[in-house]
């Protein structure tokens, strides 16, 4: 099926379909480019997007597109593996309309819903009666009950809960041309001969019911193609359950009736120790009569800090249910004793049990790289064979990696024989995309000779579905495209995909990719200095996604205040390999077939969903792949304005620090006339700044005039290892000096002593931050040059996005000098100094709650577990939340990014602290934060260092 050619085709599209559906029609380039991938290795590039209001909307859709001979592919969250996400007519994006929970009711244990549904908001509402949705794949903050239909999902759970087939009662599906269909578990065989609009089905099943009956093989996880023995007489004729797993080949769900299952009130985890990934396999059917809710395996290699794991070369995780807390952990000690496991030990802390969890589910992000920064890919995600022969079945799939001289950390559901495994494929030249081929070919008839099923989760869409043969032979495979045609007869529902599929080694996101490293500033140390790697890491599992914040986490406050897929990390990541696709460097690419953005670093495309990234970093530690958003937009805008005029607020508070240090001299003047209405919302407008924002207050003294002031009493005699500098950052320089004076009363404190910076020190924050690459190099040569003979004193900053861009910025934009290393190391927070240069102080005790955030930057670059720590010495009790407070240096007093900024702050920070009892203190160690709570909150919230400087009681001059 062709889709139009030309653009008159494509515009009478366009307006045919904003005819028809009231919801949105976007035939645009960011749709498009958002949309050409999946979490797979394939990418396809679609005509436009449509977003469908309702179930009318989705039948209008359909019937336009079948009118104008357009392919149609659903798309939930976009996190399938094997390609069936992608497509190259209309998209359908469920995600933004069709999420509501229609009904849910607990009696009946059932729940009726549209197809956007996220899997954990469907869990969040059951959880109050008791119940849950029981399948759960990783990615079951971001996916979509519409997508676990259409790949059949299943999760850790499935050994207790099975499939999302398992789980569906019913369905309501639109078809290619718009009429829609009633699909009820337990339909009677005959009910098909009289089932509108599917013509030959009935006879379909009836002359082939020796062939349905004997070559699907019996396994807990057999996912690959399409399940026509649920038609079986025998088998209750379940249509239902035969849609699931159809991969949107079919038809579109547009509502679901599921069923729940009681969720155990108590949970503990067995975690059991084995020499290697094979022994583990073959102990994991013998936990199985224990009744475990899971029983999950990873070796190894996949884990980088094994911290809490027991001893051995590899583990399973034996989750166990019960009425209360020791009647999981009794029979978590069950399964203990009765596993022949090298070592072992439960645990029944939800914290623990949480962060152990959290290594699996990571895997989907972290198996893409070795642990030598090669890339890794799916293609062969989750082959599963019956679970007593998973053990052979692993060593023969390790042997076959080392014949073809490929690495892979296989992982998985062990309990139902399914594997996870990222390979180290070669799929940027010809070679290794032909081994590729090799590799996948043999692997199937290994997987069939072990009889096992090609895909035991995630479908087999592009990435299989051409060996399916293999599996099923000839004759089952062409029922299957029989099957497809009495539904779709016009072939144009996700063509490619399962019936008449593409190649597998067609279509692969990397063939429109650079063939040479693009010239860059930055030095992309982990990506071998090569920004298209760079830009590869985001494989698509779409963590970034998430509708809240993981715990103390960050990442993506502007997906989360906008909702929208153009400003989360990924939807930035796949512009930004539109752009380099279509036109950014030498890319060995040509015209429409390269890249949806063709107009490389000038795009607008990329420049509009870069304008609301915060820069938090967050991505660079939450993002599993470790994608640093904030480093590719600095690169972007670098090149976007090279020779061009840049918006005020890049020459303002991206010049920050020349700004003010001229204003120091004239702080009183300034500062009142700041206070004057009129003169300062025309400061704000000649400078960019948010009108809503206030301007904030310029120190009278700054803070190295104090220091210099007192060092020069020469009240101070010590030795070199006494010695720390606190930097002097130009927050804490010209807006809160009040945060140096006490990080040094705190240090004198702890028997240590601040030595007076050099003039003109900076870190090149904001020069980055607005992407002026060339002088943020300079600046940062300077301040080397500066330091000179103090390079190699430890530094302490106090301000963590200044630590962050010192630590990290700093060395990679001037990776060639040694220098930038030797300070990068150098620098600590004030905690980290303590910890490490004074490990015997006491800090004052002062016993009080405190509630706050941490700095974005702090978590995702220099970590908070010193902070922590020292908060506890203190006695400052209580957590400080996650996420980003919104104004993140420049952006929130950016003009435009006003309603963003105050969304990210009322997303946790603020509430928490209109929450917090009488008497807690606020506690923020970023300028940002402190001043986004005073300005949106009324609330002065403070550095940990003043706290900690109040509570000594002693003075600071």
């Amino acid at each position: 099926m062709a889709a139009p050619q030309n653009p008159t085709e494509r515009a009478e599209l366009a307006q045919a379909l904003r005819t028809a559906v009231r919801g949105e029609v976007d035939l645009g380039a960011t749709a498009r480019a958002l949309t050409t991938m999946d979490a797979s290795n394939y990418r396809r590039v679609p005509l436009g997007v449509v977003a469908p209001r309702d179930a009318d909307d989705v039948a209008a859709a359909l019937a336009v597109c079948r009118a104008h001979g357009v392919p149609v592919v659903p798309r939930g969250g976009g996190t399938s593996i094997a390609g069936q996400a992608t497509g190259t007519g209309i998209v359908l994006d469920l995600t933004r309309h069709l999420r509501k929970i229609v009904e849910l009711d607990p009696v009946a244990r059932t729940a009726v819903v549209q197809p956007g549904v996220i899997l954990d908001e469907l869990r969040t509402a059951a959880a109050p009666h008791g119940l849950t949705f029981g399948p759960d794949p990783s990615t079951h903050s971001r996916c979509t009950l519409g997508g676990m239909i259409g790949n059949n999902s299943c999760g850790a759970h499935s050994v207790a809960w099975g499939t999302t087939a398992d789980n569906t009662h019913a369905l309501t599906v639109t078809r290619y041309g718009g009429d829609t269909l009633r699909l009820a578990r337990g339909t009677a065989p005959e009910a098909l001969t009289g089932l509108p609009g599917l013509p030959g089905l009935p006879e379909l099943i009836r002359a082939n019911l020796a062939l349905l009956r004997t070559r699907f093989p019996e396994l807990p996880r057999r996912i690959s193609g399409y399940a026509l023995d649920a038609l079986l007489p025998e088998r209750g004729t379940d249509l239902a359950r035969a849609f699931c797993g159809s991969e949107g080949t079919l038809g579109v769900v547009t509502e679901a009736t599921v069923r729940l299952v009681e969720a155990p009130a108590a949970r503990a985890l067995a975690v059991l120790g084995y020499a290697d990934e094979a022994a583990a396999a073959e102990a994991a059917p013998g936990l199985l009569p224990h009744h475990p809710l899971t029983v999950e395996g990873m070796a190894a290699d996949l884990v980088r800090e094994p911290a809490g794991l027991p001893r051995g070369g590899a583990w399973l995780f034996a989750e166990t249910g019960g009425a209360t807390p020791a009647e999981a952990r009794a029979h978590a000690e069950r399964i203990l004793r009765a596993a022949d496991a090298l070592d072992g030990t439960v645990v029944t802390d939800p914290a623990g049990q949480r962060a152990l969890w959290r290594i699996r589910e990571d895997a989907a992000g972290t198996a893409t790289r070795m642990p030598d920064g090669t890339e890794a890919w799916p293609g062969w995600e989750d082959c599963a064979v019956p679970p007593a022969r998973l053990g052979p079945y692993l060593r023969d799939f390790r042997a076959l990696l080392a014949e073809h001289r490929l690495r892979g950390t296989p992982y998985g559901h062990f309990g139902d024989g399914c594997i996870h495994v990222r390979i180290d494929f070669d799929l940027l030249s010809p070679p290794g995309v032909a081994r590729f081929r090799r590799f996948s070919e043999e692997l199937a008839d290994l997987v069939v000779a072990h009889g096992g099923s090609l895909s035991g989760e995630h479908g087999d869409g592009q990435a299989r579905a051409e060996l399916l043969p293999r599996m099923y032979g000839d004759e089952l495979v062409a029922l299957f495209a029989r099957f497809k045609d009495i539904w779709d007869p016009d072939g144009g529902m996700n063509p490619g995909i399962l019936a008449r599929p593409a190649r597998l080694d067609e279509n692969l996101r990397f063939d429109v990719l650079p063939k040479r490293p693009v010239d860059v500033e930055f030095g992309y140390p982990h990506d071998g200095g090569d920004f298209s790697a760079a830009v590869r890491r985001c494989v698509g599992v779409a963590k970034c996604r998430t509708a809240e914040p993981a715990g103390t986490g960050v990442m993506c406050p502007s997906f989360r205040a906008t909702g929208e897929e153009a400003h989360s990390t990924r939807g930035r990541a796949r512009l930004l390999h539109e752009m380099l696709a279509g036109g950014a460097g030498d890319t060995g690419g040509a015209g429409d077939t390269a890249g949806v953005i063709t107009d490389g670093w000038r795009s607008t495309e990329v420049r509009d969903a870069l304008d609301l990234c915060l820069s938090c970093k967050g991505c660079r530690t939450d993002c599993p792949v470790g994608v640093d958003m904030a480093t590719y937009k600095a690169e972007f805008l670098h090149h976007h304005y090279r020779r061009r005029l840049r918006p005020a607020s890049h020459y303002t508070m991206g010049r920050l620090p020349t700004w003010l240090r001229l204003a120091s001299r004239f702080a009183p003047a300034l500062n009142a006339l700041a206070r004057v209405r009129l003169l300062a919302a025309l400061a704000k407008r000649l400078a960019g700044i948010a009108p809503e924002r206030g301007i904030p207050v310029l120190a009278r003294e700054t803070f190295t005039r104090w220091l210099n002031r007192r060092w020069g009493k020469g009240t101070f005699i010590f030795s070199n290892d006494e010695v720390a500098m606190v930097w002097p950052d130009t927050f804490t320089e010209h807006l809160s000096p009040e945060v140096g004076r006490a990080a040094v009363r705190v240090l004198e404190a702890a028997g240590r002593h601040s030595i007076p910076a050099g003039r003109g020190l900076c870190c090149g924050l904001t020069y980055v931050s607005t992407g002026q690459l060339g002088k943020a190099r300079k600046v940062m040569r300077r301040t080397l040059d500066r330091l000179g003979s103090t390079l190699g004193t430890p530094v302490v900053v106090l301000e963590p996005s200044c630590a962050a861009t010192l630590r990290t910025d700093l060395p990679e934009i001037l990776p060639d000098d040694p220098r930038s290393a030797e300070l990068a190391s150098s620098v600590r927070t004030l905690a980290q100094y303590l910890e490490e240069y004074a490990p015997d102080w006491q800090p004052p005790r002062l016993d009080r709650p405190v509630v706050g955030q941490t700095h974005c930057h702090q978590h995702a670059i220099l970590g908070d577990a010193a902070e922590r720590r020292l908060r506890e010495r203190a006695g400052l009790t209580g957590e400080l939340s996650g996420g980003c407070c919104g104004l993140a240096g420049n952006f929130g007093f950016e003009r435009g990014h006003w309603d963003v900024s105050v969304a990210c702050a009322e997303e946790t920070l603020l509430p928490a602290v209109r929450a917090a009892e009488p008497g807690t203190d606020v506690l923020a160690d970023g300028f940002s934060c402190r001043t986004q709570l005073e300005q949106l909150g009324g609330v002065r919230a403070r550095h940990l260092v003043e706290v900690l400087a109040e509570g000594l009681g002693e003075g600071t001059e």
